[in-house]
């Protein structure tokens, strides 16, 4: 019998292990760094300029005293998930690993940003029931760059090399992109400067509470 993408991101496999709640909860954390903690989820495709503004919008928080962190797909190859590759079952778990690392330290009272293509509606949707079932403010930020506009950024030469088929199962060339049917943000990346999309996501934190309105 073949084994579906959820099969495999919800495969257990550690038995005999407790959850041992510790002697400080999450207020604690959050009156300690005056900030609650959330997870903002980028999704668009390569080229998109998810990356570049997680990273404006991280340099933003903490020049506003806000303790922020990006977890930046490449990046996290480097290390976390270096075992895997780009085959459906390897996104999933990629998305899943990271999907407990940003809840984790949204826990701990961490603005996360997460930039990813997760290319799948349903692997970013598990991910939003583990915040949503921990209380966890998540929200999905598209950055909503045409194809054709990544292809004619392609900084990496990933997309030249997609259409010469030099690289398989390449998201928006051989592999499908599902875009956010009601993602919290929706950021006009090819038209809007990095800066200006920062003080976008910075306005619907304000909104929601998550940070407090500039004076």
């Amino acid at each position: 019998m073949k084994r579906t993408v959820s099969d495999v991101a919800e495969v257990v496999k550690a038995t005999n292990i407790t959850w041992h709640h510790g002697h400080v909860g999450r207020p604690a954390r959050q009156a300690l760094l005056r900030q609650r903690g959330a997870t903002l989820w980028f999704t668009g495709l390569s080229a998109s300029g998810k990356s570049t503004i997680a990273f404006t919008f991280e340099h933003m928080l903490v020049e506003r005293g806000y303790l922020a962190y990006v977890l930046d797909g490449d990046n996290v190859r480097h290390g976390l998930n270096k075992n895997l590759g780009f085959s459906a079952e390897d996104r999933a778990e990629n998305i899943r690993r990271i999907g407990e690392v940003a809840k984790l330290f949204a826990d701990a009272g961490v603005i996360t940003m997460t930039s990813f293509i997760s290319p799948y509606r349903s692997d970013r949707k598990r991910v939003r029931d583990l915040h949503e079932e921990a209380g966890l403010p998540f929200l999905e930020v598209y950055t909503a760059t045409p194809l054709s506009v990544c292809e004619d950024r392609d900084p990496k030469g990933l997309y030249r090399r997609a259409r010469a088929g030099e690289l398989k199962l390449f998201t928006g060339i051989d592999d499908p992109y599902e875009p956010p049917e009601t993602p919290e943000i929706v950021l006009d990346a090819h038209t809007m400067s990095a800066p200006d999309c920062a003080q976008a996501i910075m306005k619907s934190l304000e909104d929601r509470g998550v940070v407090n309105p500039t004076p």
